[in-house]
């Protein structure tokens, strides 16, 4: 990964996103979109739109959501203190004593996840989870009145962790579920536009798909591809406590290469070429076999209108929905190499017939 892209992914993990309030993140998104792309757009649900070799065919769309998990300002109490509700999925306890990122009104203000001290807790509750309706956000405020001088109900927050390099090419941060994803759609939309290609591809960093992957049916309603790729986040099975996962997901590695699904959800002819193209171009690639809708983006591509021919390439990831989530940069890599080059394939020619 080159410094110009580094400094894209670290500019785009910083943007405050969680679902429905991705405007940040987007910004970031299109501004990178518009040093390359023919056009760049905003729909009306949000999804950003970067289109390349306009007129040509087939439509290809990259799928890849650029939200995250977090939450938002449900009631300020008396006390100034902040009662929140999640967005998204949250393990309840991963939150309990964090730094937050609240997006407001003037700016970014921080705070605390606030919790009872585990000297003050009764011996019979301690090892039981704290409920996430139970924790509050403090930001050193005394009242109700000093507290909404900064910050109103409604009010989106993260988990204050950036983008961090670890040993060798390993990296580290909140919302690579699917922030990367984002990155990767663009990054692979860059390359394509200094290729020789046939297809019209439109890279989209869909909006909303922590709460019901809302973002990739509206966009792709809207495109009607005949083609749709879309890039997520998948388990990777190579740590401690995940022996039983391996059953389930398959043995999935950091740093083994671009990970490619295989399932109902997935078109098979698109399947066979891309693991055609992995084999021609040696990039490294793992397959996961799901056995029924993914939960990612595809999903409502393949459902959009009549139906699109589908694929799902993924990048392998530990610890997820965390704030501490590890990618490997191989990885993303290889991920970015194979949707160019597939999409480089893809032509008014290719027979995507069944029979």
């Amino acid at each position: 990964m080159n410094d110009r892209s580094k400094k894209f992914l670290s500019r785009l993990i910083d943007a405050i996103s969680p679902s429905g309030y991705e405007l940040d993140a987007a910004r970031v998104w299109q501004e990178e979109a518009r040093g390359f792309a023919a056009s760049v757009r905003h729909d009306s649900h949000g999804n950003s739109h970067a289109v390349v070799n306009p007129g040509g065919s087939p439509r290809i769309m990259f799928a890849g959501h650029i939200d995250e998990i977090g939450f938002i300002i449900s009631h300020i109490d008396d006390n100034g203190f902040l009662w929140i509700r999640p967005v998204g999925g949250w393990d309840a306890q991963i939150p309990q004593g964090q730094r937050v990122v609240i997006r407001a009104r003037k700016g970014r203000v921080p705070g605390v996840i606030g919790k009872r001290p585990i000297h003050l807790i009764q011996a019979e509750d301690r090892n039981k989870m704290t409920r996430l309706e139970s924790l509050w956000v403090d930001i050193g405020v005394r009242n109700r009145r000093q507290a909404e001088k900064h910050v109103d109900v409604g009010d989106p927050l993260v988990l204050d962790h950036g983008l961090a390099s670890l040993q060798g090419d390993f990296m580290v941060a909140r919302g690579f579920d699917n922030r990367i994803g984002a990155f990767i759609v663009l990054e692979a939309a860059r390359a394509l536009a200094s290729m020789k290609i046939k297809a019209e591809i439109h890279a989209v960093a869909t909006v909303q798909e922590e709460v019901g992957i809302r973002g990739a049916r509206t966009a792709a309603f809207g495109i009607d591809p005949l083609v749709g790729i879309a890039t997520d986040v998948t388990f990777s099975t190579d740590y401690p406590t995940m022996e039983d996962a391996v059953r389930k997901v398959g043995k999935i590695r950091l740093g083994e290469g671009a990970v490619i699904t295989r399932g109902p959800n997935i078109h098979p002819k698109l399947f066979d070429l891309m693991v055609d193209v992995a084999k021609k171009k040696k990039i490294p690639y793992q397959i996961e076999a799901n056995s029924g809708p993914t939960g990612t983006d595809a999903n409502f591509l393949q459902l959009n209108r009549s139906g699109v021919i589908t694929g799902l390439v993924s990048v392998p990831n530990r610890y997820m929905h965390s704030p501490c989530e590890m990618i490997h940069a191989d990885d993303v890599g290889s991920v970015i190499d194979l949707m160019a080059e597939t999409a480089a394939r893809i032509g008014p020619a290719t027979n995507f017939s069944l029979l």
